[in-house]
């Protein structure tokens, strides 16, 4: 990626074309239907690299799915779903949508928001801005995932450019969620914040997910997860097959089951811990170099500790960006942040022997 890229036409018409496809099935759908394409991607590239099949030599030609599609210029989540939820700030703020969604219906990235020709341009616009950033960050090669780098500044650019609040009103108390547990609503009348949510008010602080907020349930699915992902990570060589599972389980969230937790910020970096161990290229990690470079139990132990960072900076970030705000920032893209920059310092230090797919000069 060159900085010549970021104004190619083609590409800023696939990334428009992309966010806008987020605005109108809805930001969530589209980072979920991604999660599919990244399962399907790291499949296809173990069939080349893992099993010894040769795609390319079969005539069907070799196509980084995760890295072209799944997290490309359309479908990638710094463009589709950071143009979906710029785009369900906008439509919330026209009055355009009235779901009956619990919180501010900016932050409502579940709902598909249709055809509207407005809608669908804030959504491309954004989708621009998230093809931007994240190109720029790679250019640079900036130590962090430059996906989930262009996800979170986006929505910081939808919440500056829409006039929403940054953080909102915290009232001092930024990571306090007892207003939530205490049923306190907010009010626009000064002194008047302690009438109970019931009554019809807006909460004072609204979690980002209301089971999954507190430090001990967050730790505890951070390592069991974390586990999860360092085994699937030993046993493929790959570092986004684990992530991907992740995502598609989101699927369930769009189909309205209750309680089903969000994990892919879990799962990737304690996947690309295992693997950073290695120092093999992305293309030539293979459960064999794997296994020589790290025993599965110490493997399943990184995976457990880069696991509860990922889910405690998720955690952390929600509390200050989400719970407080009117739109979406998502922490699961803001603690991807976070980690990616924690294993690229820690490669750049030699600690890892390499940081896998995270960018670092």
């Amino acid at each position: 990626m060159s900085f010549a890229d970021l104004w190619a036409l083609e590409m800023l018409l696939a990334a428009f074309a992309g966010g806008a496809f987020g605005a109108a099935i809805g930001a969530l759908p589209a980072f979920t239907f991604a999660g599919f394409l990244v399962i399907a991607g790291e499949t296809y590239a173990m069939l080349e690299r893992n099993l010894g099949v040769s795609v390319e030599a079969a005539g069907l030609g070799s196509v980084a799915i995760t890295e072209s599609i799944a997290l490309g210029v359309v479908f990638g989540p710094h463009v589709s779903f950071g143009g979906g939820a710029a785009a369900a700030a906008y439509a919330a703020k026209r009055g355009y949508l009235d779901t009956g969604f619990e919180y501010h219906e900016a932050k409502n990235v579940v709902q598909g928001l249709g055809t509207r020709p407005d809608v669908l341009l804030v959504g491309g616009v954004f989708g621009i801005v998230g093809y931007w950033i994240a190109s720029a960050s790679a250019a640079l090669s900036a130590p962090w995932g430059p996906v989930a780098m262009g996800v979170v500044l986006s929505a910081l650019c939808h919440r500056l450019v829409l006039g929403y609040s940054l953080i909102g009103a915290t009232r001092g108390k930024l990571l306090d969620m007892r207003p939530f547990e205490n049923g306190t609503a907010r009010s626009s009348e000064r002194g008047r914040d302690r009438r109970s949510a019931t009554d019809g008010g807006r909460l004072l602080v609204e979690p980002w997910l209301p089971y999954q907020y507190k430090w001990a349930n967050v730790t505890v699915l951070g390592a069991v997860v974390g586990i999860l992902g360092a085994y699937i990570a030993y046993v493929t060589g790959s570092a986004f097959l684990a992530f991907g599972i992740s995502v598609a389980t989101l699927v369930y969230i769009n189909a309205g089951v209750a309680k089903i937790p969000v994990t892919h910020h879990i799962t990737l970096p304690a996947s690309t811990a295992v693997l950073a161990v290695v120092g093999a290229p992305m293309g030539e990690l293979t459960p064999e170099l794997v296994a020589a470079s790290i025993s599965l139990g110490d493997a399943l132990l990184l995976g457990a500790a880069f696991g509860v960072v990922g889910a405690l900076a998720g955690e952390v970030t929600q509390r200050i960006f989400y719970a407080h705000a009117d739109t979406h920032l998502d922490p699961p893209a803001a603690s991807i942040v976070l980690t990616s920059f924690l294993i690229a310092v820690l490669a750049m230090a030699g600690v890892f022997a390499s940081a896998v797919w995270i960018p670092h000069p």
